[in-house]
């Protein structure tokens, strides 16, 4: 069987008049990330783990923010085309695990809205999909509350080998130890 993986990070600075989108889910805040699109740094850490997964370059060389096809746009829309991209080249996704280090908001209250429109985004099983929150303890730019970052790292599998491995084309999740 052939495996890939692929590490996405994004970082972005709070700012005032800003929506605040993280995985597709507005949370409500007093500040929104700035950015050409619509700055959401866990979808957009998210298409660079697919595509760096599958060897396909990142984010900047899909989706520039030079282009002003980009500005504003659904961050939702770069991850469909990069996943579509992915498929297309052959791989099928296993899981994906996730952090958003942000000081506040305090993301638990969303983790399983975001977990499960990453699910439907991906149309991959909710266990397959894990969200997890770190604040930055008050230390960097991060605990100082003037951005937010996030860290995606996800496990492709070359279609076909799922079914070769006695799969039925979905990896479920691991049963507990005895």
């Amino acid at each position: 069987m052939e495996y890939r993986v692929g590490l996405g990070h994004d970082t972005h600075r709070l700012v005032s008049g800003r929506r605040l989108l993280l995985g597709g889910v507005e949370i409500p805040f007093d500040r929104g990330l700035e950015g050409h699109s619509d700055a959401d740094v866990l979808l957009h850490a998210l298409t660079d783990a697919l595509l760096g997964a599958a060897g396909l370059g990142d984010i900047g060389d899909a989706f520039p923010d030079t282009d002003p096809r980009w500005h504003g746009a659904d961050s939702r829309r770069f991850v469909e085309a990069a996943w579509q991209r992915v498929k297309n080249a052959g791989w099928q996704l296993v899981n994906v695990d996730a952090v958003v280090f942000a000081e506040q908001p305090r993301l638990g209250p969303w983790k399983e809205r975001i977990r499960q429109n990453i699910s439907d985004l991906l149309n991959i099983p909710i266990a397959n999909v894990n969200i997890k929150a770190k604040t930055g303890e008050k230390v960097g730019h991060i605990g100082r509350g003037e951005a937010l970052a996030a860290q995606v790292i996800v496990l492709l599998v070359r279609a076909g080998d799922r079914a070769a491995a006695g799969g039925t084309g979905s990896f479920g999740a691991v049963a507990p130890a005895d």
